[in-house]
């Protein structure tokens, strides 16, 4: 994405926009190991999952959940659904390259 996006920028831009797919890997990952994961997956009510079952990946093991994959390990299916995590802010970056600051681009992220 990085590449990508990078190529479709002018060239002044072109360290903001990779910098951009950069720092969502990590801060996206962080964001998802402390409750993320919780929120989506945990168990609460139809629209929102309950936010501390999961917090920081309390109780994500190598043993399958038999709620989502009876056979794949916890931690392989948390990892999974991470990169959607990652890609769909990822992708939506590429809507707003060289339009937006940073501050407002973290802020963005945070919320979605």
């Amino acid at each position: 994405m990085a590449l990508f996006y990078g190529g479709l920028v002018r060239s002044k831009n072109v360290l903001a926009t990779m910098m951009h797919s950069m720092f969502l890997m990590g801060f996206i990952s962080l964001l998802w190991m402390i409750y993320g994961y919780s929120l989506a997956f945990g168990e609460g009510n139809a629209i929102f999952g309950n936010p501390m079952q999961y917090l920081f990946l309390k109780g994500v093991g190598a043993a399958p959940n038999p709620d989502y994959a009876a056979t794949v390990p916890h931690e392989s299916f948390m990892l999974f659904q991470l990169m959607f995590a990652i890609i769909t802010p990822a992708l939506i970056s590429g809507a707003f390259a060289e339009r937006m600051r940073f501050s407002a681009f973290v802020l963005f992220t945070f919320l979605w």
